[in-house]
């Protein structure tokens, strides 16, 4: 899947890495025409560092563990480090995304971001729980930023969950959230809006659905 090329960068930017890191798949075998390949791509992923654990789970049979991770639709991918820092993918994180991917590892490794203080500041006066999604399509140039804003929102916050969704896996959620163009972020399913916004204004978002 990855040219000698990809894995030169790959294991460039895992060199980055601090602490252990593991990824657990839920995944399954019928009726999920993405599961197979987003676990390939991360069984090679996971080959290139020993500080990857790679743990498949599937979707039905292991059911209490997917709720315990929040985790209802498939493919499902979580990054965990020393605890779990709400860091989530549904669907395959390809494209622009795996760019996404890569990044969120690096920082669930290193159990830091480079969001400003002042970010840091207001996070910490949350205390109720919020639920970002960051829906994105592959080919989506400036979707990254914004999934890598609100992985770096939930790493800074226990009170924060950010997911990618890849929004034609799971047309009915793009119907549901009328998601017209990408990328659009859902907090709380209360407040919502397009593009990649900025670090400040991403938070004013964040901390006004939190209200």
């Amino acid at each position: 899947m990855f040219s000698d090329e990809d894995r030169r960068i790959i294991i460039g930017r895992f060199e980055r890495l601090e602490d252990p890191v593991t990824i657990i798949n839920f995944t399954q075998r019928l009726e999920c025409q993405f599961c197979q390949p987003t676990e390939e791509l991360l069984t090679e992923l996971a080959a290139l560092s020993d500080r990857i654990q790679l743990k498949i789970h599937n979707f039905v049979e292991d059911k209490e563990l997917a709720e315990t991770y929040r985790i209802d639709k498939i493919p499902a991918t979580v990054i965990l480090g020393e605890k779990d820092f709400g860091v989530r993918f549904f669907g395959i994180p390809s494209g622009y995304e795996f760019s996404s991917l890569i990044d969120a590892i690096v920082d669930v490794s290193r159990k830091r971001t480079d969001l400003s203080d002042d970010t840091r500041e207001k996070l910490s006066g949350l205390n109720r729980p919020v639920h970002i999604q960051v829906f994105v399509t592959p080919t989506c140039p400036y979707c990254q930023m914004a999934v890598r804003l609100g992985h770096q929102l939930a790493i800074e916050s226990d009170w924060i969950t950010a997911d990618m969704v890849e929004v034609t896996e799971f047309p009915h959620l793009g119907q549901k959230y009328q998601v017209m163009a990408v990328p659009k972020i859902v907090i709380n399913d209360r407040i919502s809006f397009e593009g990649a916004l900025p670090e400040d204004q991403f938070v004013a978002k964040v901390i006004e659905a939190s209200g």
